[in-house]
């Protein structure tokens, strides 16, 4: 099994190799100079490994949700290089492969994952590991965005478990998924990284879970990235509110 993976969707920029399961990352703070590194990265990946595009079985990509920017950048390079190829793109949530990530660094086997989508909002997920023939991460809560973090009337429900938190939003909006959630451990600092998504589309490719070139597509949840004069006023009296209801 070979194939490139990208990951775009925040300030970072990061590309793997992954030969036979042994991942081989690029991962650097990129902020917005994505569109100026990926290929040269993935080109002197591809170039120490003495391996030709010819000899992939597939592309797989960072889909989101995260930076509209980032997002375009990821799924568009991973299309060219697939159509340019001739070879299957693999789309992988950003998120889950933040499941992954806190699975590798701690063993955790339920895993909440939030970005700031910035807006006072949230971008969430929850996924529980599977182990034997369906090894991988069950979804418990799709990717979906949480547009008034408040922690009774927005905030889905989980199952018991050991959750643990990982993800910017914990950052951003830690007090109220603490308070609702209640995770054993959590990383505010952890970014989606390419060897993840690497990691990720290698059992997905496996499980037949690949899309043609023309069909990959970032996954958007929502349409708009900036609030009008309006909004930013409301957003401050929410803020304001949250403040005074965890305090």
């Amino acid at each position: 099994m070979r194939l490139v993976a990208i990951e775009t969707s925040t300030e970072y920029c990061s590309c793997a190799l992954l030969i036979d399961g042994h991942v081989v990352e690029h991962h650097v703070l990129a902020g917005q100079s994505h569109s100026d590194l990926l290929l040269p990265a993935v080109k002197r990946l591809m170039d120490e490994a003495g391996l030709a595009f010819s000899a992939l079985d597939a592309i797989a990509f960072g889909a989101g949700p995260g930076s509209f920017t980032g997002l375009r950048i990821a799924c568009g390079v991973a299309q060219g290089l697939a159509f340019a190829h001739n070879l299957p793109v693999v789309p992988v949530v950003s998120l889950e492969s933040l499941a992954e990530q806190e699975h590798d660094k701690s063993g955790a086997d339920a895993v909440i994952t939030a970005f700031d989508a910035r807006m006072g909002e949230l971008y969430l997920a929850a996924y529980q590991r599977e182990v034997g023939e369906a090894e991988g991460w069950r979804t418990v809560i799709a990717p979906q965005l949480v547009t008034a973090p408040v922690i009774d009337t927005r905030l889905p429900g989980l199952p018991a478990a050991a959750w643990h938190g990982a993800g910017s939003g914990f950052g951003s909006h830690g007090a109220v998924l603490t308070a609702r959630y209640v995770p054993v451990q959590v990383d505010a600092q952890c970014v989606p990284r390419a060897a993840a998504i690497a990691t990720l589309a290698a059992r997905k490719f496996a499980r037949g879970e690949t899309v043609p070139a023309d069909h990959a597509a970032p996954l958007y949840l929502r349409d708009k990235v900036a609030l009008d004069v309006r909004e930013q006023a409301a957003l401050r009296e929410r803020q304001r509110a949250l403040r005074e209801a965890v305090a």
